[in-house]
């Protein structure tokens, strides 16, 4: 009987510290005040064949070092008719990442041109995995996992934008 005790504790003790050690790799909340949402434009997805409208956004903008590492990190919401919109200097091959980002994005990379070039759809939260861009981009597009599908948004579709 003793025996059996002690296997049953020592199986415990095992199996605790296993739990343990899977929660320490879960994603760590954020102790700070979460960022809000700054409207700072609008943008318009526009289909290619025939400019039709198929989403009118109001945008954050990304456009220095600071907002362009940040990007929608650190936030636990993003309305449907927000976007973050980031503006590069020049067109290059592009990647990001979802540290430290709550909410699942859609993220779409357009060229000069502000034609979609690629997507990288329902990017998974706190996953630090590179999603790179099938094309060079110069503008990148973030907006909730599954619009993208839902607007129907495809390559050669295209956005217009006014700041603020």
């Amino acid at each position: 009987m003793k025996k059996t005790f002690i296997a049953a504790a020592i199986t415990v003790s095992i199996f605790s510290f296993y739990n343990c050690k899977d929660t320490a790799k879960s994603p760590v909340k954020s102790l700070t005040r979460e960022i809000t949402f700054t409207k700072e434009g609008e943008l318009t997805l526009l289909k290619s064949k025939n400019d039709s409208i198929i989403a009118t956004l109001d945008i954050e903008i990304a456009d220095d070092e600071y907002s362009t590492q940040t990007g929608l990190m650190y936030r636990n919401s993003l309305a449907e008719n927000q976007a973050m919109l980031f503006i590069f200097n020049d067109m290059q091959p592009r990647s990001f990442y979802m540290k430290n980002t709550e909410i699942p994005l859609d993220i779409i990379y357009l060229n000069a041109e502000k034609e979609i070039v690629s997507f990288q759809k329902n990017a998974k939260t706190y996953d630090e995995t590179s999603l790179p861009s099938e094309a060079p981009s110069q503008y990148v597009l973030e907006i909730n996992a599954g619009l993208s599908d839902k607007w129907k948004l495809e390559k050669g579709d295209r956005i217009e934008f006014t700041k603020n």
